[in-house]
């Protein structure tokens, strides 16, 4: 055992969280508002021999802290709490366990697991109310002492990108460069190799505006995974909110500053990053899982434990804990860690997963929550892209549209519908205000479409490719017998489960992945692509790749003429929404007539080229929405906000003679036809007359411009 040493000591400042180096030494600060007392550990290079232990010496406002001399960055530490061991009153105070601090800069090493990691005996008949003296140091990661990174310019003085100009493109670091051929092998599944020039260019050419990066925070593998030989790839189970994952960095000993060149490379190729963030819940699961961090430093503050029973967590994530954004401290932790993903990393915006949790008081989801309130007025938060998974499997957690103003959020209706109508399960009526960024869930308290994140694939599910390859998901490879992943996949094979040489089928399924994704491209909203839908990559149907770090989940570059194909699609149809803001209106569509202009901006038009009537909603799978952008307010036009734009959509399998409606003096200019692939240069040639009768292929999209003469 590592005797406390006796330093020159001073007491430090209780007003900056976690280990800052001032130039000649550390000041460390930890909350706990239970604790005893705290001990500093100092570790070797390689973490792997604890050479001194410092007791804090000053405790103030629930803070112990204490200035320590001679420590510089790149000193490896973690921390030892005293405090109470009794979990019948919630708490779980053992200084036997080594923890990482909350606002640790980065960490060093990966998790062993070990029975010494747990705080209480594994096996013993009392289970978590017995007490374990076993050290966890060996088998825990390390924090590491950083200095200040260069702060990045303020979000209000940046070139962001406004909402309506959005195309967003999830992705991961390692699955999108691990067997990328242009990035130098040596940097493959890294925070550089996503830097990598060549790859950014190809992203840009998309149209995409803003990489959405799942997460990135220093994340564990779960036991029951590693028991397997698996990992956890995605990234879903946080163990340090402001340290970058170091599995993604090529040098370990410096994962912040690589970090930080991979989001100013991304900057200079004119794109934006968006983290996907884990505040919800954290890696120490429930009362049997380890303890690594907050469970030992303060478990009844950092997260929700029943009222009449605090040995027990509440479980709203599913994951076995609640982090508790209703203590002031934690929602402090939290918004101290955007801020400095923000102000000290550089990144644009945060898409949150499980997000309304992060917004449940104790009476239950609140629109006016702790947390909203703090992003919504905090100087920085209120200046960056903040997108909320709107949904948990707690009491009323289900609240797409729910957020306040000044938040996207992910819509699970888009993703549902569009799949339904193309496979032939959903109606027009059901299509149609999927289309205006569904103003039955979002026109509301002053938001605007861009509210609304369109999606029809994302990394949990089935790929664009997979829904139209595969009815059944196929997760065999992650060992839990078919138990695990969704079975509501509203996929098609259209005959054949998974890949066939039958060219019909082959025909029928590249046709509707382009349905699908200019259903989404063209749409009111703001779009979300899957790294990969653009050429149409698989997982072999695996629908819940979670565990998968290898070849399933890693994107395969070997890209056929098909993808080829679908990637010049994807272009074409990002272009045109650039090209048409009609497309992206920053505010709602309304069909009401404009009796000064003599315009409607929006109109269905049935088969027959006519007004839709009511009538003729009921079992319609073929419509048009013709878009006038002349009904826009009176002001400064942007180029094409004028045109006249008439969306044709047949979700029906086979043809429909379709009548192009009356316009005024004009044609009828065909720019997609998702039956043809893609038109290329020669748009301009494929001219028809209003009331001209065009056949338009079963399971098929058109887009027209009315041409003025």
């Amino acid at each position: 055992m590592v005797a406390v040493q006796r330093r020159q000591l001073k007491e430090g400042t209780p007003r900056i969280r976690g280990a800052t180096w001032d130039g000649e030494g550390v000041n460390f600060a930890l909350f706990s508002a239970n604790a005893t007392a705290v001990d500093v550990c100092l570790f070797d290079a390689d973490g792997g021999r604890e050479t001194d232990r410092i007791r804090l010496p000053e405790y103030t406002d629930q803070i112990f802290h204490g200035w320590i001399p001679d420590i510089r960055p790149g000193q490896l530490y973690g921390y030892r709490v005293h405090g109470a061991y009794e979990p019948d009153e919630g708490h779980r105070f053992n200084p036997n366990k080594l923890l990482l601090d909350p606002y640790a800069r980065g960490h060093r090493g990966k998790l062993i697991w070990d029975p010494a990691l747990f705080g209480y005996q594994l096996g013993h008949k009392d289970a978590d109310l017995s007490f374990s003296d076993a050290d966890s140091a060996a088998f825990m990661p390390k924090c590491i002492v950083t200095s200040a990174p260069r702060r990045a310019q303020h979000p209000s003085e940046r070139a962001s990108r406004p909402w309506d100009h959005t195309v967003i493109y999830e992705t991961h670091v390692k699955g999108y460069t691990k067997n990328h051929p242009i990035v130098p092998e040596n940097l493959r599944g890294t925070y550089a190799g996503l830097a990598t020039p060549e790859l950014l260019r190809h992203i840009r050419s998309l149209g995409v505006t803003a990489i959405e990066l799942l997460p990135t925070h220093s994340f564990v593998t779960d036991q029951y995974l590693s028991d397997k030989g698996l990992e956890n790839y995605w990234g879903y189970n946080t163990i340090g909110f402001f340290a970058p994952e170091s599995r993604y960095a090529s040098d370990p000993n410096h994962p912040s500053a690589e970090f930080r060149l991979m989001v100013d490379a991304i900057h200079e190729a004119g794109l934006e990053v968006v983290m996907d963030v884990v505040y919800n819940h954290t890696a120490e699961g429930n009362e049997l899982g380890p303890t690594l961090s907050f469970k030992g430093i303060d478990n009844p503050s950092y997260y929700r434990l029943m009222p009449d029973r605090p040995r027990y967590y509440i479980n709203d994530t599913g994951t076995g804990n609640t982090f508790n954004l209703s203590h002031p401290r934690v929602l402090q932790l939290v918004a101290d860690s955007l801020r400095y993903w923000v102000n000290d990393m550089g990144v644009d915006g945060f898409r949150f997963d499980l997000g309304t949790i992060l917004a449940r008081e104790p009476d239950g989801f609140d629109s006016q929550s702790g947390f909203l309130k703090v992003c919504g007025q905090d100087p920085t938060l209120s200046h960056v892209k903040l997108i909320a998974e709107p949904w948990d499997c707690g009491p009323g957690g289900y609240q797409v549209g729910g957020f306040p103003p000044g938040w996207a959020e992910w819509n699970d209706r888009f993703r549902d519908t569009v799949r339904d109508f193309w496979r032939g399960e959903a109606k027009a009526a059901e299509l149609a205000p999927r289309l205006l960024a569904s103003p039955d869930k979002f026109n509301r308290l002053g938001r605007q479409p861009w509210a609304s994140v369109n999606f029809v694939t994302a990394h949990d599910g089935f790929t664009l490719n997979d829904c139209v390859t595969y009815e059944e998901k196929h997760n065999e490879a992650n060992g839990e017998d078919g138990r695990d992943g969704s079975s509501d996949n509203r996929s098609c094979n259209y005959g054949v489960e998974g890949p066939t040489d039958d060219p019909a089928i082959n025909d029928i399924r590249e046709r509707q992945m382009r349905n699908m994704l200019a259903t989404l491209i063209l749409s009111n909203g703001t779009p979300m692509i899957l790294a990969g839908d653009e050429f149409g990559r698989t997982q072999n149907g695996n629908n819940n790749a979670y565990c998968q770090d290898d070849d399933i989940s890693w994107l395969n570059w070997d890209i056929k003429e098909r993808g080829e194909r679908q990637i010049a699609f994807v272009k074409r149809l990002t272009a045109l929404r650039r090209r048409f803001p009609t497309l992206r209106r920053n505010r709602f569509l309304s069909e009401a007539y404009n009796e000064e202009l003599d315009v409607k901006e929006l109109t269905w038009i049935s088969a027959h080229g006519g007004e839709m009537q009511q009538d003729e909603w009921e079992g319609s799978q073929c419509f048009g929405l013709m878009l006038d952008g002349r009904a826009q307010p009176s002001g400064i036009r942007r180029r094409g906000e004028d045109a006249t734009l008439l969306l044709v959509f047949n979700g029906w399998h086979d043809v429909v003679e379709f009548t192009l409606p009356e316009g005024e003096a004009g044609q009828w200019r065909l720019l997609v036809d998702t039956n043809l692939d893609q038109l290329g240069d020669k748009a301009e040639e494929r001219l028809f007359d209003p009331q001209h009768i065009y056949t338009v292929t079963g399971r098929s999209l058109l887009l027209f411009e009315l041409k003025r003469r």
